[in-house]
């Protein structure tokens, strides 16, 4: 096991977001999370990487798959987070555009401190999208929303994530543009990286996931196999247009 989330709950204010969630991920897994908008997907996430706080409940962190390794996440602040090896692309991209392509990516680097091993990891990310390759000098503001993901699911890899988390990679983008996407994250977890991924295009997640969790006001109701999930009539009904 490489990440436990144990009871947890996050308030904003009396509203409980998270009501004692748990669930895990496995190493080497792509592991999903649906739900519909308002389900305390985002918030979750945001937990896990340290940007909120929980009101109770533990995020233990199992890198090692030893108990002397393991680390209690809730009280450390994002940046410690990111060094102990997870990376979170979020909603909406939150690129800076004003910044080009390779300030970007070499953003994501900041606590590395080997200089080849940077420039080895921004040679993976070009190799990864070759689109991004072509444009280092672009301001990533003019970038189409497509290549703003990519580059922000390519910022978060130059950190040498062992666990990623993807909130809503394909909002707003062609369903074209989609598959393209996923296609990717299906190459970076064959590379050796887990990935959590919070995706409202159920479908598309499902087809890409080893497991899944499907998350309703802040509780997780139901877990079990994707392949399993797709073809479970409640979830058809609700996440998947029948």
């Amino acid at each position: 096991m490489l990440l436990s989330v144990e009871n947890l709950e996050v308030r904003y204010g009396a509203i409980r977001a998270i009501q004692g969630v748990t669930l895990h991920v496995e190493r080497g897994e792509i592991v999903t999370l649906i739900g519909a908008n308002g389900a305390g997907k985002t918030t979750l996430l945001r937990t896990i990487s340290g940007l909120l706080r929980p009101s109770s409940g533990c995020i233990v962190w199992k890198p090692a798959g030893v108990v002397a390794c393991d680390a209690e996440l809730s009280h450390l602040p994002p940046h410690a987070i990111v060094g102990l090896g997870i990376s979170h692309v979020p909603e909406g991209r939150q690129i800076f555009a004003n910044l080009t392509v390779r300030e970007n990516l070499l953003l994501g680097a900041y606590q590395q401190k080997a200089r080849q091993q940077v420039a080895d990891d921004l040679r993976r990310c070009f190799a990864l999208f070759p689109v991004l390759a072509e444009r280092p000098s672009q301001r990533a503001g003019t970038l189409s929303g497509g290549e703003q993901q990519m580059l922000a699911i390519g910022r978060a890899l130059m950190a040498r994530p062992r666990l990623l988390l993807l909130d809503e990679p394909s909002l707003g983008l062609a369903p074209l543009i989609v598959r393209k996407i996923f296609d990717i994250i299906r190459e970076i977890n064959a590379e050796g990286t887990t990935i959590f991924l919070v995706e409202q295009n159920a479908h598309m997640a499902l087809s890409v996931a080893h497991r899944a969790y499907v998350l309703q006001t802040g509780r997780v109701i139901m877990s079990d196999g994707a392949g399993a999930l797709l073809q479970d009539p409640q979830i058809k009904k609700a996440y998947l247009g029948g």
